[in-house]
């Protein structure tokens, strides 16, 4: 059986709903693991056949924690995963450009190949107290994560990616 990892980084809660949507759509197609970006290192990332990516957006950039899981396994993994497809998910408050941009160049140097559009969730978060609230998104919000979660196990299990 195929191997989809997801990894994610989330301060208030909404890239961790966007990642367990996902994960939950993508369990019954592929073996999927869904790990935080603070625990995770280049053997979670050799052991996977595909890879979602899900963090927020931070002062138009990708959030801290899962800048550093690229940082520590850039190395390790260069040359070792070229080819694998991968695909993103940001949570931000009105923007997410800047952690998508961020996210793809990595993974261009990785040489990895994106299959997907990203998914892009906008919380309208703009005020102190609204950016450091808990996020809790909708079933209409979480529906494109879902979705990008059962293409990707299915494009792994059917050899598509």
């Amino acid at each position: 059986m195929t191997r989809l990892l997801i990894l994610y980084h989330s301060r208030t809660g909404g890239t961790a709903a966007m990642a367990q949507a996902a994960f939950e759509a993508a369990e019954p197609e592929a073996r999927t693991r869904l790990l935080r970006a603070e625990a995770a290192g280049p053997d979670d990332l050799l052991a996977a056949e595909g890879y979602l990516f899900a963090a927020p957006e931070n002062l138009a950039a990708l959030s801290g924690p899962m800048k550093d899981l690229f940082d520590r396994c850039y190395y390790p993994l260069l040359d070792r995963v070229q080819g694998r497809p991968f695909a993103l998910m940001v949570c931000a408050g009105t923007d997410g450009q800047g952690a998508i941009r961020q996210m793809r160049r990595i993974a261009t140097g990785w040489r990895l190949r994106e299959v997907a559009e990203p998914v892009l969730i906008l919380t309208g978060a703009q005020t102190p107290e609204a950016i450091l609230a808990p996020k809790h998104l909708s079933p209409t919000q979480l529906a494109p994560c879902r979705e990008l979660g059962a293409a990707m196990a299915a494009g792994l299990s059917l050899g598509i990616f």
